[in-house]
């Protein structure tokens, strides 16, 4: 008996030293600047008579702010002087108050919200939801994404979400919305995801979770929140002819949200990786037009110089069916993934080829070291160097000019900086270059500013 007490006492003290081990050596360490909800097992299937949203609905309430946008506007008191410049009755500063949402997401008052809520402000003023206000600070945005980070020093610590994964969530998944619509603090609706990775845009560059939970004007910057109160999503913008809830709604998601707000934690700015492809995505009608039996993926038709994909072996006529454990099925469910990750991270891109499937190792690419050819133009995204220096917030920059039909105006071209095509604003290099593949008529209309500073419109 003493002996099998001793053998039982060994097992206990063995298993108790390898589980130690384990969380100490082996276990996954979170290095997330931002709190993270652990992983569960999840029942979706649940009808809201059966779902108790209570829980979910104090935490977000008391995480969710108010967020007050003061510009100063200059107010033309001569219709004359607006018009042409000119006029005796002079100007003057008028103060315009906006508003909307912000979600907590540290007890030391990092508050993410929209990009568009913050845009151009003077002055922030963020109320808690016991009514306590507070002057905030602008600690970073990414005007693509429509996300904002601000702050706030609070005298005590502050209640917080933790973020969910939003790469989990389910359609048919019970979602609640709380924001400050219409100035009525601290509402909360509630409904179900209608969709995912959804692009209103048609190019492929948005990435939504869509919810028929009501959100109307003072909702954005506020939170989408699962059944146990974790963040899957920051609320951006509705779909309507009346500018009002007209039965859906749209949330930057969860992960990229994350990864922005980290990245302008630690680095001041958003660090974006791109596998350096183009492409289509695969349907009927596409798959005809290509030549090809599959249906669903994203087709490579064409690797950039310099790329990780073309480091890696990627080529022209591969299909993209799976990242990591992601299956892509169509534009948004890449560009969702990839949004999620930084540059240097490795992801296992699986692509059909020849009928067979690869799973190929990709590092990712810094955005800004990539440049994109069409027509002979070699185009990249601006510095904020150049920004600053020609004091413009967007546009991109020829670097080269290869194009024989141009060569006698490739010094003038080289250097410059496009601000529009046809008419379009030149505000993302893939964007643009994008469209100009897709022209069947080579020749566009371009707004530049030369290297010498002067405006011009050219076409070529």
């Amino acid at each position: 008996m003493k002996r099998l007490g001793s053998i039982f006492l060994v097992a206990l003290f063995s298993g108790a030293i390898t589980l130690g081990a384990y969380k100490l050596f082996l276990e996954p360490k979170d290095t997330s600047l931002v709190t993270v909800a652990p992983n569960y097992t999840r029942n979706v299937s649940l009808g809201a008579e059966n779902t108790n949203f209570t829980t979910a609905a104090e935490t977000a309430i008391h995480s969710v702010v108010h967020v007050k946008n003061m510009t100063m506007q200059r107010v033309y008191s001569n219709p004359m002087e607006y018009i042409f410049g000119y006029g005796r009755g002079g100007t003057q500063q008028q103060m315009q108050i906006g508003t909307g949402s912000g979600v907590i997401i540290s007890e030391d008052g990092y508050i993410v919200t929209n990009n568009h809520v913050i845009d151009n402000a003077s002055e922030l003023e963020v109320t808690l939801n016991d009514n306590r206000s507070y002057k905030a600070k602008l600690i970073g945005t990414d005007s693509k994404m429509d996300i904002a980070l601000i702050k706030i020093d609070a005298d005590e610590k502050l209640p917080y979400i933790v973020f969910g994964d939003s790469e989990n969530t389910k359609v048919g998944e019970w979602v609640l919305a709380v924001g400050n619509p219409y100035n009525l603090t601290s509402t909360v609706t509630a409904g179900i995801i209608s969709a995912k990775a959804r692009d209103l845009s048609n190019e492929g560059l948005q990435s939504f979770i869509q919810t028929d939970a009501a959100v109307n004007p003072g909702n954005s910057g506020g939170a989408l929140v699962n059944t146990r109160g974790e963040l899957i999503g920051i609320n951006t913008m509705i779909s309507s002819p009346t500018g009002s809830y007209a039965g859906y709604s749209f949330a930057v998601p969860s992960n990229i949200t994350r990864k922005i707000v980290e990245d302008l934690m630690q680095y001041g700015n958003v660090q974006r990786g791109v596998l350096g492809i183009e492409g289509r995505e695969l349907n009927n009608t596409s798959s005809k037009e290509i030549g090809i039996n599959q249906s669903q993926g994203f087709y490579v038709g064409g690797v950039t110089k310099k790329s990780g994909a073309e480091k890696a072996g990627i080529k022209e006529g591969d299909i993209i069916i799976q990242l990591d454990t992601k299956k892509i099925n169509k534009f948004t469910d890449l560009t969702n993934y990839i949004n999620s990750k930084r540059p240097n991270e490795i992801v296992n891109v699986t692509v059909l080829r020849d009928g067979e499937e690869k799973i190929i190792p990709v590092k990712l690419t810094k955005k800004e070291l990539l440049t994109y050819e069409v027509n002979g133009i070699e185009f990249e995204d601006l510095s904020n160097n150049d920004k600053k220096a020609n004091n413009i917030d967007y546009g991109i920059k020829i670097k080269s000019v290869t194009n024989q039909e141009l060569s006698e105006y490739t010094n003038a071209l080289e250097g410059s900086i496009v601000l529009s095509v046809d008419g379009r604003k030149a505000e993302d290099v893939e964007k643009v270059t994008t469209y100009l593949k897709s022209k069947r008529n080579p020749r566009s209309q371009y707004k530049l500013i030369t290297k010498d500073g002067q405006l011009i419109q050219a076409i070529f």
